[in-house]
């Protein structure tokens, strides 16, 4: 390759180095920076000269080239000759210093130069260098710069320089007036420094081993001198910074006596400069540096600056660290490294320093102080052994600050202070007792924003921070274990700590395991020694307590139960094996529960059970009377904690239960009935189960106590009719009352059952009805209190399941039952009908649901009032979403409570119904509850039906569930009830249609009991409604009555025909129901109905009809119109008469009634098929659409449809719809089919007629109603596959337009011939007729359908190939250009369809191919691509005989097409290209064509269209073999595949070598080839070109380059660098890095 051409490339990189594109300007860079490498001598040379000859060059592009040669520098140093390295620091230093003012980005890149050449070539830099650094001459600011990097850069070559340089310098300092002078010269001297003491560090490596450290004490003082006295004070604060950094590095150079002398000035100026300064790193480092200088040589005049030192670092360790902003957490980390060596030096003084401030209350001062002693504690072990517990006496009063930041300090500084041995100490248990405290912190309540400021500690992260410390200290700490156990169980019991009782648990169970599996004596607690601790059965108590609410307090239950089973000995010696076989199921049984799964009943019952078996292993009464004590005391605690406090209740009862101590069971109730909080329900309740469990096994001396109570100081304030007049409201008394009335109905459900009955009038009955009315003078008055009503209710039902469990073996009868029910229906008549904010109405329903089944049982009139009550006040509720009014005197429910209450008070009402049912199991009985939901079904309201259906359902259900049948009975309600219900299953109300199905589904089966069937025997057809509800959820109407449908096809299967007649009356009331949806469904059931089971009501038939008649008249709603319609088809089908003439005249589009008609025609195979073949005769004749005017302004013409064939059109579809017409449709298919797909072709752009009565053009799709006739003639005909096939296609979508007509009528050719080909020939000759019509629209359609088939193997098989080819060779020559391309396609599909045939036809295809590809009318080059690409699959099956001739001739053709601008067309041409070769295998000629296109194939691979590489790499693929290259015929056959992604880099490069390697004598075609596509209208085919290029040259060999024209490839490539494209200057640019 030629210099020159070398030249040319690179001048052009160098023109190109500031491209706008910023990739561009990379590549350009590591282009030259790659020629550079190859030949650094000449590129360096151009650079040189490039700078040389463009002195005005702008900034910008004179640093891309001074960057460019100290690249090259750097990685070829050691290849460059001495002329050029002399010549280059030369420009270097001139493109440095030219400019008398600082233009940093040029001067650096400059500067970067000479470094770069001073790494090998030290002598010569410095030589030119000092020469521009002259005593007594301030010397150019970027000369300074580079002597201070030099001494970064190379150490060992510098610091010999360093004397002589520094010689030089110091005079100049006092020269430098500019501020930027001042700080190179300080930036430098604090370079020296540094690179001295590095020398000095490394002597044994340094090539002068005598150098000391006084070599340059002198020079180095005298620059301290300027520096410090003259320059530290400047105003300019990036130069001061940039002082004290130099000043500190000096200092370790400095004579120790000179240091000595200066500390006093020093230091305090060091400091001074914090207040000047907003960055304070580089002050603090410096300050460090000197008092590591000082320190090292023992300096006596530091402690005289101690004082001023310690507060400007205290102040500087208190600032705020921006852990985002690493100078700030530089600083306090350098502040306490100052720490750190004033501490080894002077540790009392600064300790005391420390503690003093620690006493300082601000928040900042403290948190700087606790930073400071956790860094003293953490470092400087051995200094603070001494001054431990004076250090803990001070932390206590951070401990007491209020901020949780400072907190946080607190926290590391304690968890510092117990690795090194601190807690152990005396107190050490404060310290413990911090992180507890905190550990129980409450949740952070924030109002509104989040905190804006960065250092905020939530308490939730200082909460956190405490249990990980707690963690820490318990297993990292091993020394600390006889600190925190047994200590930490103080924590556990009182109450402000609960929320740290996780934490304390998993720190005891790690502590507590340790010391058992070591068998320590220490585990064992002597409770009488360690008088802190809580005693052993409270301890139980809290665990149990808190295992009772196991997710609470961050799931503490678990840990409390594994704490308990670890304390067993501890807590008493036989609970050791109780507690290791019951508590590790428990704890299993938590581990797979969550809040919501865990069953909380079932829950408590197994803690209450393990409390008693605990208590009853223990057997000792003394203990458990201590625990019954204990217990009572500890209630208080839980006094924010009702439900916790409520189970303990239910503990002590328990322990009661075992105390065999009478009186202390007494003392214990008097004591919990004095001290319970009676105003709190949840207390209330929980005393009252607490005395319930007592009185098990103490009933008597329960009683006895309540009793007593019930008289006692309590109550004395008896009221005055005084009082009663002032509204006295007296809570307290009422309250205590409502406790014990509870208890009571308590005691009646847990004492002994022998033992309650006789007790239940005298002594329970008595006493509730005593505290619940009051005598005023001797006049009983009744209690208006809502919690004493409350009560009173519960206890009643309390009482009722007490009888109801021991009445049944004693026979008992409760006499007070229908006084007690008054006193109730009372109550819930006294409830507000319009809301729901009491549970009075749910609990009394479930209270009367127990007291049902007790004798005496109540009166006919008793019954039907308490169930009208109970019913009207439930199901008259507003819904449940409804926001009651707030009342002055109460509050709403939350949405939450409302909805439970609501959940609760239906399920009351529904198990109340089935209740009384249970009393009297019978039709009879049914009807008599029934009878109050009845009006209720039809309300207007969605919840109030739901409300009675779902009610209904349960109560059929539980008749169900219940029901004996004795003997025979008539189930005479049945019609009744299912033509009630029926209609609901499509009620509009999701919930009342499946409520509805159960009800009917119960009802048939209570038939089936009636009628003998015994109770295992199954239906089918009845089992079969419930599937039907999963069809209910689906809103869609037309599923609603198909399931409508199925449900009466079972019921009347099962309906006795007396129940007939009442049903269908039912039913026709049905038709005008409050909904809508009922409506429907009434009109469905009875069509069903009819069909099913109307035979047999021949005499009701005129009856039917005239109700019908008169409902028709009120029946809105249009569906139940036509499904009324349809009943009287389904009465009357056999008197129907065709009356087409009268549906044709009807105005299109038909309305529904119309439509309805012609649907009912197709009911009768033999009407339909006189109707079809009428409309096909006509259809065939008459004039699809007429040409009119557009407009009377626009001119030009649009097609209008005429109106009788397209009336018949759409009656035709209308007819098809019936399910009917399957058997004329199959037997008039081919007729049908090829008539229909014809008018489809001439409806398509047609527009529809005007209306003859409104004179406005009717909207609807003239070819739409052609394409929906066709798919339900496919449907009909059952030509599934083929709709399927065409509707995943959207090809009927595609029919209906003119732009896609012709897919359209493809897809469904295609559909035909795949899924039915028997049908094809009787088709293809309907359709034969209509390629000669005078319509082009019907010729494009049957020519379009007949190409499509001849795609498909099945037309030689059904012998239709040779009339289908002959129809395409008379078609070539068709007056329609569209009919020709179709012609065209479809002879090339024979290749698809038909391989076998196509040399039979070769001759004719070869013609009209080629005659294709010549085309003159082809506006848009359809045909020209069709006969290429039919030319491209014929040529697959051709023989070689046929075809040898014409190869040349046709790749001559073709080869034009490879370039197109048309895409198809440019895809088409290089796959024919590919299906050519193996006809030209073996033939030179055919060799040199390919040759000839290769390049262009190669680029083509780029290609902007995928398809067009996809036919790139099939082509080059099959025409690998006739390149003559075994390498590139496997690299073609191996690379080019369409799955796989082509590394095109790679693969031009690999190409690029075995062309050189095989074809050295093409190389000259090669790149001229090439080179013509620099023009290529393509950019991706632009950027290959010059990929190619660059390939060429990189993998040439010496020899080769003759072959290339260089000049030619150099100018195409330099054009290239300027191309609009950034890709292709970036490829350009990449190709001329390769000229080397």
């Amino acid at each position: 390759m030629e210099a020159t051409d070398v030249e040319q490339v690179t001048l052009a990189l160098l023109d190109a180095a500031t491209d706008k594109d910023s990739e561009v300007q990379d590549q350009v860079r590591k282009s030259m920076l790659t020629l550079g490498k190859q030949q650094p001598d000449r590129v360096l040379a151009m650079c040189q000269d490039y700078l040389l000859k463009h002195p005005k060059l702008v900034v910008s592009h004179r640093v891309v080239i001074l960057q460019t040669i100290e690249l090259v520098v750097g990685c070829r140093i050691e290849e460059i000759s001495s002329p050029r390295i002399k010549s280059i620091i030369s420009l270097a230093s001139d493109e440095m210093t030219r400019s008398k003012e600082v233009i940093p980005d040029w001067q650096q890149a400059a500067s970067n130069i000479l470094v770069a050449v001073g790494n090998k070539h030290i002598n010569d830099i410095m030589e030119e260098i000092l020469s521009k650094f002259q005593p007594g001459l301030l010397p150019h600011f970027f000369v300074v710069q580079t002597l201070a990097n030099l001494s970064d850069s190379n150490v060992y070559g510098m610091v010999p320089f360093l004397n002589a340089i520094l010689g030089t310098l110091l005079p100049m300092l006092s020269m430098a007036k500019h501020d930027n002078m001042k700080w190179v010269f300080a930036s430098a001297l604090c370079h020296f420094s540094d690179s001295i003491l590095e020398y000095l560090a490394n002597l044994d490596k340094a090539p002068d081993p005598t150098v000391r450290k006084d070599t340059f004490s002198t020079e180095i003082f005298a620059a301290f001198d300027i520096l410090f006295n003259n320059w530290l004070q400047s105003r300019e604060s990036k130069l001061r910074l940039t002082v004290a950094e130099a000043v500190g590095s000096m200092c370790h150079l400095m004579a120790s006596d000179k240091l000595e002398e200066q500390i006093p000035k020093l230091i305090p100026a060091i400091l001074s400069l914090y207040k000047k300064n907003n960055e304070h790193y580089l002050i603090s480092k410096s300050l460090c540096l000197v008092l590591d200088a000082s320190v090292s040589m023992g300096s006596r005049v530091l402690e005289t600056q101690l004082d001023g030192l310690l507060l400007a670092l205290h102040q500087q360790v208190s600032a705020p660290v921006d852990y985002s902003n690493p100078p700030t957490v530089k600083n306090h980390n350098e502040v306490l490294r100052c720490f750190s060596l004033l501490a080894n030096s002077f540790p009392d003084r600064l300790v005391m320093f420390v503690l003093q401030k620690l006493e300082n209350s601000n928040e900042r001062n403290r948190m700087g102080s606790l930073a400071v002693l956790r860094h003293l504690i953490n470092s400087t072990t051995s200094t603070m052994e001494s001054k431990k517990l004076l250090i803990l006496a001070s932390i206590r009063q951070p401990m007491a600050d209020h901020s949780n930041k400072v907190k946080k300090r607190v926290v590391q500084v304690i968890s510092a202070m117990a690795h090194h041995g601190y807690l152990e100490l005396e107190g050490g248990e404060l310290l413990v007792r911090f992180i507890v405290q905190h550990c129980a912190l409450p949740d952070t309540h924030r109002r509104g924003q989040r905190s804006t400021d960065p250092e905020e500690v939530t308490n939730e992260a200082l909460r956190t921070m405490c249990d990980n410390t707690l963690h820490l200290l318990t297993t990292t700490v091993g020394r600390l274990a006889d600190v925190l156990w047994p200590k930490l169980l103080y924590y556990l019991t009182p109450s402000q700590f609960s929320i740290a009782a996780t934490p304390l648990c998993k720190s005891l169970i790690v502590l507590g395991n340790k010391k058992k599996n070591n068998q320590e004596p220490s585990f064992n607690i002597d409770f009488t020694q360690e008088v802190n601790l809580p005693s052993p059965q409270i301890l139980m108590l809290r665990l149990l307590v808190n295992a009772a609410f196991p997710f609470s307090s961050r799931g503490h239950g678990a840990p409390s139960l594994t704490l308990l089973q670890i304390l067993s000995i501890n807590i008493h010696p036989n609970t050791q094996i109780l507690w290791d076989e019951d508590i590790p199921p428990l704890l299993s049984m938590l581990e797979e529960s969550t809040t919501e799964s865990l069953d909380k009943k079932d829950w408590d019952e197994k803690l209450l059970k393990l409390l008693s078996k605990t208590l009853a292993t223990i057997e000792d009464d003394k203990w458990v009377g201590q625990l019954a004590a204990e217990a009572t005391r500890y209630l208080s605690t839980y006094n924010n904690a009702l439900e916790e406090k409520g189970f303990l209740y239910q503990c002590i009862g328990v322990t009661l239960q075992q105390c065999f101590n009478k009186e202390l069971v007494k003392k214990q109730l008097q004591e919990i009935l004095l001290v319970a909080r009676h105003n709190d329900a949840v207390e209330r309740e929980g005393v009252a189960i607490g005395v319930g469990l007592c009185a098990n096994s103490h009933l008597e001396g329960t009683l006895a106590k309540l009793e007593e109570f019930g008289k006692s100081d309590a109550f004395k304030k008896s009221p005055s009719i005084f009082n009663l007049l002032k509204e006295r409201n007296d809570v307290e008394v009422e309250k205590v009352k409502s406790t014990l009335i509870l208890c009571y109905g308590q005691v009646a459900l847990n004492a002994p059952p022998e033992k309650i009955l006789t007790r239940i009038d005298q002594d329970i009955l008595r006493c509730i009805t005593k505290h619940f009315n009051t005598k005023v003078l001797g006049i009983k008055v009744e209690t208006k209190d809502l919690t004493m009503k409350l009560s009173l209710i519960q206890s009643i039902g309390l009482i009722a399941r007490a009888i109801s469990e021991c009445g049944k073996k004693q026979g008992y009868v409760f006499s007070r039952k229908q006084e007690l029910v008054t006193v109730m229906l009372d109550f819930i008549k006294a409830e507000p009908a319009d809301s729901l904010r009491t549970p009075v109405r749910h609990l009394v329903m479930t209270t009367f649901a127990d007291l049902m089944p007790l004798d005496p049982a109540l009166s006919e009139n008793d019954n039907f009032d308490l169930l009208k009550v109970c019913v009207n006040s439930v199901f008259s509720l507003p819904p449940e979403t409804h926001t009651p009014e707030k009342m002055k005197e109460d509050e709403t429910l939350d949405p939450k409570q409302r909805k439970a209450l609501y959940k609760d008070t239906l399920a009351a009402l529904q198990e109340l119904l089935k209740s009384v049912l249970a009393k009297d199991p019978t039709p009879d009985g049914l009807q008599s509850v029934f009878k109050h939901i009845e009006s209720w079904l039809s309300s207007g309201q969605n919840h109030e039906r739901e409300r009675a259906v779902t009610a209904t359902a349960h109560m059929l259900a539980f008749y169900l569930d219940n029901l004996t049948v004795k003997n025979m009975v008539s189930f005479h309600n049945l019609g009744a009830l299912l033509g009630r219900l029926s209609p609901r299953c499509s009620d509009p109300h999701p919930a009342v249609r499946t409520a509805a199905v159960d009800c009917i589904y119960s009802l048939l089966y209570i038939q089936l009991r009636y009628e003998g069937f015994s109770l295992d025997c199954k239906d089918d057809g009845v089992d079969s409604l419930l599937p039907l509800k999963d069809r209910l959820d689906n809103p869609d109407h037309s599923v609603l009555y198909k399931t409508c449908s199925d449900l009466t096809k079972v019921m009347s299967k099962r309906l006795p025909q007396e129940q007939l007649t009442t049903l269908v009356f039912m039913l026709f009331e049905g038709l005008v129901d409050s909904q809508a949806n009922c409506c429907r469904a009434s009109s469905v059931i009875l069509n069903t109905l009819l069909k099913n089971r109307g035979g047999g009501l021949q005499e009701l038939v005129p009856e039917m009809l005239e109700v019908l008649h008169v409902r028709l008249q009120n029946i809105t709603e249009e569906q139940v119109r036509v499904a009324v319609g349809q009943t009287v088809l389904i009465l009357a089908s056999q008197h129907l008469q065709a009356v087409i003439n009268a549906l044709v005249n009807q105005p299109l589009p038909y309305d529904s009634w119309t439509s309805e008609m012609w649907m009912a025609l197709g009911a009768d195979p033999i009407v339909a098929i006189q109707i079809i073949e009428m409309v096909i005769e006509k259809l065939l004749i008459m004039t699809p659409y007429v040409d009119q005017r557009a407009s009377m302004m626009r001119g030009g013409t649009k097609k209008v449809a005429t109106s009788q064939p397209l009336a018949m059109t759409c009656g035709l579809k209308e007819l098809l719809m019936n399910g009917h017409t399957q058997e004329p449709a199959v037997s008039l298919f081919p007729q049908l089919f090829s008539c229909l797909t014809v008018r489809l072709g001439a409806s398509v752009g047609v527009s529809a007629p005007k209306d003859n009565n409104t004179k406005h053009t009717a909207s609807f799709h003239v070819a739409g109603v052609a394409a929906d006739a066709l798919r339900i003639l496919l449907a009909r005909a059952q030509l599934d596959e083929v709709t399927k096939r065409l509707d995943e296609d959207n090809a009927w979508d595609a029919m209906k337009e003119p732009n896609t007509h012709i897919a359209g009528v493809t897809l469904l050719a295609r559909a035909m011939a795949k899924h039915a080909g028997p049908r094809l020939p009787s088709i293809v000759e309907c359709l034969c007729p209509s390629l000669n019509n005078i319509y082009e629209c019907q010729r494009i359609t049957v020519t379009a359908f007949f190409s499509e088939l001849l795609n498909h193997h099945v037309v030689t098989e059904l012998m239709l190939l040779d009339v289908l080819m002959n129809n395409m060779m008379e078609r070539i020559s068709d007056p329609c250009c569209t009919v020709r391309m179709l012609a065209v396609r479809g002879l090339g599909n024979i290749a698809g369809g038909s391989p076998e045939k196509v040399n039979k036809y070769a001759k004719e295809l070869l013609a009209a191919m080629s005659s294709g590809m010549e085309e003159k009318d082809d506006p848009g080059k359809l045909i020209t691509h069709e006969a290429m690409s039919g030319l491209s699959k014929v040529l697959l099956y051709l023989e070689k005989k046929n075809v040898h001739l014409l190869v040349v001739y046709i790749f001559m053709k073709i080869k034009p097409f490879l370039e197109s601008e048309n895409d198809e067309i440019r895809c088409a041409s290089i796959h024919l290209m590919g299906n050519l070769s193996k006809f030209g295998s073996g033939e030179p000629v055919f060799k040199d064509q390919i040759h000839n296109v290769l390049v262009s194939l190669l680029l083509h691979l780029v290609d902007p269209n995928p398809q067009v590489v996809k036919a790139c790499k099939y082509s080059m693929r099959v025409c690998a073999p006739v390149v003559g290259s075994e390498q590139i015929t496997t690299m073609f056959q191996n690379h080019l595949h369409d799955e796989k992604s082509l590394h095109y880099g790679e693969f031009i490069n690999d190409l690029t070598k075995y062309l050189i390697q095989d074809f050295p004598g093409m190389l000259n075609f090669y790149h001229i080839s090439v080179i013509q596509f620099f023009k290529s209208n393509w950019a991706e085919v632009r950027a290959a070109a010059a990929m190619f290029i660059g390939f060429l040259l990189g993998n040439l060999q010496e020899e080769h380059f003759s072959h290339l024209n260089m000049g030619t490839i150099t100018k195409g490539l330099v054009m290239l660098l300027q191309d609009p494209d950034p890709v292709v200057r970036m490829k350009a640019a990449e190709a001329m890095g390769r000229f080397h």
